[in-house]
Parts: structure tokens; sequence; C-alpha cells
């Protein structure tokens, strides 16, 4: 089973997401595409973050219809901050019959070199990139583990939604109904 998996807060989960991940397993030679429900992440302040369970909840809502996707919520156990090579060894140990692949955003490229054990990460798994707008090539993108895919590119952002629902205006379809319906529930980004 070859398996691609899409890190992220998901604060909250969205169209975007869901579009690149769905892609993904169904236009490349992925199995399936597991979103990783990311508690953490150390380049970017936790201030802002929803708790990560109803993080989790929103995007196995987002993706309970298509079998094409997975949720995991394997980060929540392992030391904060996540870093994406620890929990790749842990899935690997854990799955040893699977082959996992990155998928990153071209934006994330340039920065993981920066990743702690970036080398390994690099030598002994893929990573698919999707297209982002404003990106800057790198020496990377030359590496033969580096795949790049000719995904659609979609210019949503977790922040711009959660800046929608302070200003109380709509997100529908920013985000499945049943996450605006738990956003709303559950008093989440005001």
């Amino acid at each position: 089973m070859k398996v691609g998996l899409l890190f992220g807060s998901f604060n909250p989960i969205h169209t975007g997401h869901l579009i690149l991940a769905n892609f993904m397993a169904t236009n490349t030679d992925l199995d399936t595409v597991w979103l990783i429900v990311s508690p953490q992440n150390p380049f970017k302040p936790s201030n802002t973050l929803a708790h990560e369970f109803d993080r989790l909840q929103m995007a196995t809502l987002a993706i309970a219809d298509n079998p094409n996707l997975g949720v995991s919520n394997i980060e929540f156990s392992m030391p904060k901050p996540s870093y994406t090579i620890d929990t790749l060894t842990y899935l690997q140990e854990k799955y040893p019959s699977y082959e996992f692949v990155l998928i990153i955003g071209e934006d994330n490229l340039a920065l993981l070199p920066k990743w702690k054990n970036a080398e390994s990460l690099l030598k002994y798994y893929k990573v698919y990139v999707y297209p982002r707008s404003g990106s800057d090539t790198t020496e990377i993108t030359n590496l033969p583990n580096v795949s790049f895919v000719k995904a659609p590119m979609l210019d949503i952002s977790a922040t711009f939604i959660r800046q929608c629902i302070r200003e109380e205006k709509s997100i529908k379809y920013l985000v499945p109904d049943e996450v605006a319906d738990y956003i709303k529930v559950h008093k989440l980004y005001r």
C-alpha cells in the first residue's frame, strides 16, 4: 500500500485541503492519502490553534464520505512539537509493509532543509510537491525522491477563514457544511 501523508494543523480543514488530498489520492500512484493532524507545528505559533481534538473531529467530518482519504491523530501521543521525520519513522515501524510518501506544498520545499533530519527524510522517503503561487525554486527540486505533481492551485487559507468567522462573514463553500456546523456549535475562532 502506498500512502500519501498530508500533514497540517487543519485549523480549520478547508476545501483546498480536501481537493488537494483527493486529487493526490486519485490522480497519482498513491492508494490513499492520510491527513495527519499536527497538534503543534514547530514553525507556527500555537496561540491561534483550536484544540487538537476539535481539529481532528473537523477533519474526520470533512472526509467521512470519501473512501480515498483517512485522518490520523498519530502525533497526539508523540512529543510536541511534532517533527515529520519522527512521525514517518513511527509510521514505518507500525506499518512495515506500507510505503509512505510525504505531500508538501512548493512553498514548504524551500524550508525543508531546516526540518529536523531533513537529509534522512529526503533519502528514505519520496516527496510529492504540489504547486503554490509565489514559491521560489530550490536545489531540492533536483533530488531523485522529489516529484512535482500538477495539482490544482487553490488560494484558500485557514487564516482567511478564521478572519471571516471573527468578522461574522460567511464561510460557505470554503469549508464543508459539516465543518461549518461544528465551528458554529462549538463557537470556534471567535
